[in-house]
C-alpha cells in the first residue's frame, strides 16, 4: 500500500467535536496525520480522540481567547511534536434582522469566527516558519463569497476571514506556508439542523418546508455533506496542493462559481 501522505505531521483542528470538523479530523487521521482536536468541551472531544486512535488527543480552549489557546499549543506542542497542518473550523451562526442585531451577538460572531482564526493562527505559525512548510486551512463559508439576508455579523466576520486568508497568504508566500479558505455551502450538520428547527418555530412551516427553503440556494438540489467539505481540506493540506494559496474554494454545489 502506498504510504500515508500526511505521517509525521501533527494537524490541529479546532471545532471538531460534531460536524464538519469531526470529518476533517476523521480524514486527517486516515491520511496519517497525528490530530490535536482543540475546543471548549472535552467530553466530546475525548471521545473522538479515543476512536481515532492513541496517537491523537485534546485540547481545550475557547479559540478567541490567546491566553488559552497558547496554553493549549503548548500542551500539544509538547505532546505530538511541532504543528505542520491548522484547521480554524470553529464558528458559529445567529442570525437576526439588522436592526436587532446588537453590539453583544456582533462581537461574538467577530470572536468566534474571525477573531479564533486570528488567535490560533498566531499560536501555529512560529512552528510552521521554523519548518519553512505549513498548511493553514479556514473554514469559511459561501456567506464569505455573497450575502445573506438576517446574518449581517456573520456574514461580515466571514468575509473578514477570506480577507485574512488572501493577506496572510502573500505574507507567507516564501515561505512554503499555504493559506487557503474552503467554503462551504448549507451543510447537514447539528447547526443546520437547528437553524430549520428555528424557521419551523418561528414560522410554522414544515421540516420539509424549511429545509427546501435552504436547499434552494444550491443548484444541486441538496446539501453539502461534511466528508465533501473534509475531502477538500484533505486536498489542500497535501503535497499536490503546494502552489495552492490564497484561495477561496466552494463547496457549494455550484451556487458559487
Amino acid at each position: 500500500m502506498p504510504a500515508l501522505p500526511l505521517v509525521g505531521r501533527h494537524a490541529l483542528v479546532t471545532g471538531a467535536s460534531r460536524g464538519i470538523g469531526a470529518a476533517i479530523a476523521r480524514t486527517l487521521a486516515q491520511q496519517g496525520a497525528t490530530l490535536t482536536l482543540l475546543g471548549r468541551s472535552a467530553a466530546p472531544l475525548q471521545a473522538l480522540a479515543e476512536e481515532l486512535g492513541p496517537a491523537h488527543g485534546v485540547a481545550t480552549a475557547d479559540v478567541a481567547d490567546a491566553e488559552q489557546v497558547q496554553a493549549a499549543a503548548s500542551v500539544a506542542r509538547a505532546a505530538r511534536g511541532p504543528i505542520r497542518i491548522l484547521v480554524n473550523n470553529a464558528g458559529q451562526a445567529e442570525s437576526a434582522p439588522f436592526a436587532k442585531t446588537g453590539a453583544e451577538l456582533w462581537q461574538r460572531m467577530l470572536a468566534v469566527n474571525l477573531t479564533g482564526c486570528f488567535v490560533c493562527t498566531q499560536a501555529a505559525l512560529p512552528d510552521m516558519r521554523a519548518a519553512r512548510g505549513g498548511r493553514i486551512v479556514n473554514i469559511a463559508s459561501t456567506a464569505a463569497q455573497r450575502g445573506y439576508a438576517y446574518v449581517s455579523a456573520y456574514v461580515a466576520a466571514k468575509h473578514g476571514v477570506l480577507g485574512l486568508t488572501r493577506a496572510l497568504a502573500l505574507e507567507l508566500a516564501g515561505e512554503g506556508i499555504t493559506v487557503n479558505a474552503v467554503c462551504p455551502g448549507y451543510t447537514e450538520t447539528e447547526i443546520l439542523q437547528q437553524s430549520v428547527a428555528r424557521v419551523v418555530a418561528k414560522t410554522g412551516r414544515s421540516v420539509e418546508a424549511a429545509r427546501a427553503e435552504f436547499t434552494r440556494f444550491n443548484p444541486q438540489g441538496r446539501f453539502v455533506q461534511p466528508e465533501e467539505v473534509a475531502d477538500a481540506v484533505r486536498w489542500l493540506c497535501g503535497d499536490g496542493a503546494a502552489a495552492i494559496t490564497g484561495q477561496a474554494i466552494s463547496v457549494s454545489g455550484g451556487e458559487v462559481m
